[in-house]
């Protein structure tokens, strides 16, 4: 063996591995940068669960239709925000209510907590406020002694006029709020009723589909304490009863979108 072979032999035997304590630093400082990046990870996916639950609890809440009886204001398959804010959202926990920007006012559609059903949200129009003397003939709404406009509405079975049952329903709560007329031999349907008088801190509320909405003519007024808001938007729709397969995906109601309720 050459005498430079010799050299570069004993170089690289004496060559120093890595230093212990420059390894166990780099591996520290590994391990604190990926425990920084999963606390800023959890920090930010807690921001965001925090503005999401502020947001549904005190402004806003998705919603969507179930059923027919508010067409052709509202479809089944239209999913729309409604604004909490407006009439005071409901504070978790302690059941206590925000004030309110504004009280509802007549013809505005509402969407409010079933009186009937624990849980269930509902949407109808408010067509009778506190005081206001409401009733219906032949189909038409007379309100405070006056015939009212209602363009929105739609009379699809105008010959449907209740079964016995839910007449009687009808005749059992309004002949408490009758005035001008007495109880005995009042037999309501949906096309005529009344005169009846709202009560105080109540509403009374029924759907646009006029022959085909389970309203405020068979479970009676809507207290105050019911109202959770009004729809702010459309944000998707589609036809639930389309042919095409995948509606939500096929048969999308674009027209529909971004549009507000009236």
């Amino acid at each position: 063996m050459t005498e430079q072979a010799t050299k570069n032999k004993d170089q690289k035997q004496a060559a120093p591995g890595p230093d212990p304590a420059v390894a166990k630093a780099l591996s520290r400082s590994s391990s604190r940068g990926a425990g920084q990046w999963l606390l800023e990870w959890v920090k930010s996916i807690s921001v965001a669960l925090v503005v999401w639950f502020f947001l549904r609890t005190f402004l806003l809440e998705a919603f969507r239709i179930p059923s027919g009886s508010m067409e052709n204001t509202l479809l089944v398959g239209d999913f729309l925000f409604v604004n909490k804010y407006l009439y005071g959202a409901e504070v978790p926990l302690i059941h206590k209510r925000l004030p309110a920007y504004r009280e509802p006012r007549r013809d505005e559609i509402l969407v409010f907590d079933s009186v009937e059903e624990e849980g269930l949200k509902v949407v109808k129009r408010l067509i009778g406020m506190p005081g206001d003397t409401l009733a219906m003939e032949n189909g038409v709404l007379i309100r405070n002694g006056e015939r009212v406009d209602e363009p929105y509405t739609v009379h699809a079975h105008p010959s449907d006029l209740a079964d016995p049952d839910q007449r009687e329903r009808m005749r059992a709560w309004q002949s408490r709020y009758l005035v001008g007329r007495k109880p005995e031999g009042y037999a309501p349907n949906l096309q005529n009723w009344g005169p009846i008088v709202v009560p105080p801190d109540s509403f009374f509320m029924m759907g646009d589909n006029r022959d085909s909405s389970y309203d405020g003519r068979y479970w009676g007024f809507l207290p105050r304490a019911n109202v959770r808001g009004t729809p702010m938007f459309i944000y998707y729709s589609y036809n639930a009863n389309s042919w095409r397969p995948l509606p939500f995906f096929s048969d999308i109601r674009w027209g529909r979108i971004f549009s507000v309720p009236k």
